[in-house]
């Protein structure tokens, strides 16, 4: 009887370190066209949201002309501040920037002009950040399109864009490096998202060619976070359109969030080796009206405050 006694405060201990050790999850995005802002989700297991401060907006779009918030990439810094990046506008040549330390009070919106450098730059889409731990730096990536370039997959469908990603590299964001083509697949490619796996480089892109139809999401690789990386996978999205991918990793598992845009619903699969995709859209529960963000994680004492407003 004492061993037994003796076990079940150990097991207690051990299901109380486990409880303390999962993670939530926050999941930023916009609504509408994104002139309203920043909204806020939360997830305790990574598959049902549930929308904070009533859905309402955590920070309204101030730069750019058309003062739009659009596409927003959260992740948390060496420094511990939030760092902010978001599509700011249709046409311009930067992109907005902003931190904060509790997701509640934010910085001075900033405008980054990363492709003022290119006079003839239609655009600059669906930024992202990603931390590179070797070289102790920001990556910052985005699709743009120069019409003059990669003539080899220019298209006069869908108003002509023909995009590659782009990227610049930060330490404390304030002085950037010059700004480089981060990744031509060979296809017009937007909405790159790039996690660690192991010891190599992960990255989902949307294939966004028209003709022969494509709109599917596939993967990527590399030993280096700037590249140079591989042809691009098979894609690992079925036949619907689907855009703005965000990772979820959870211990040995990756879910894929993306847009079914136009279906006007999000889908997920998930994967344990990157390789064999389950479909798991009818297990996840969003927020209605989301639109394209991402997913980073945040503590139980930032959530208690979120759900406080």
């Amino acid at each position: 009887m004492k061993r037994i006694f003796l076990v079940i405060p150990l097991l207690l201990i051990v299901l109380s370190l486990t409880a303390k050790k999962k993670p939530i999850w926050a999941f930023c995005y916009f609504k509408g066209n994104g002139a309203d802002g920043l909204h806020l989700a939360y997830s305790e297991d990574g598959l049902t949201w549930k929308a904070l401060k009533n859905d309402s907006s955590f920070l309204r779009p101030q730069v750019s002309k058309d003062k739009l918030m659009r596409d927003p990439n959260i992740i948390k810094g060496r420094d511990g501040l939030y760092h902010m990046v978001w599509t700011v506008s249709w046409t311009d040549k930067g992109i907005g920037y902003a931190n904060s330390k509790d997701l509640i009070h934010w910085s001075d919106q900033q405008f980054l002009p990363v492709m003022a450098f290119a006079p003839t730059v239609r655009n600059t889409w669906a930024p992202e950040i990603t931390y590179d731990h070797q070289n102790d730096q920001y990556m910052i990536y985005w699709a743009s399109t120069i019409p003059e370039k990669f003539t080899e997959t220019a298209s006069t469908l869908e108003a002509g864009y023909n995009h590659r990603m782009y990227y610049t590299t930060t330490k404390d964001f304030k002085t950037f490096s010059d700004t480089k083509v981060l990744y031509d697949p060979g296809f017009n490619s937007i909405d790159a998202t790039i996690l660690k796996d192991g010891k190599r480089w992960v990255m989902f892109i949307k294939d966004e060619t028209r003709e022969p139809v494509q709109k599917n999401i596939k993967m990527a690789f590399a030993d280096n976070l700037t590249g140079p990386y591989t042809k691009a996978s098979a894609p690992i999205t079925k036949n619907y359109w689907a855009e703005g991918p965000t990772v979820l990793k959870s211990q040995d598992e990756w879910i894929v969030y993306f847009d079914k845009y136009r279906d006007h619903k999000y889908g997920a699969i998930s994967s344990k080796d990157l390789e064999s995709w389950e479909d798991i859209s009818g297990k996840i529960s969003l927020p209605a009206g989301i639109r394209h963000g991402s997913i980073f994680k945040i503590s139980k004492k930032e959530l208690k405050k979120l759900k406080q407003l």
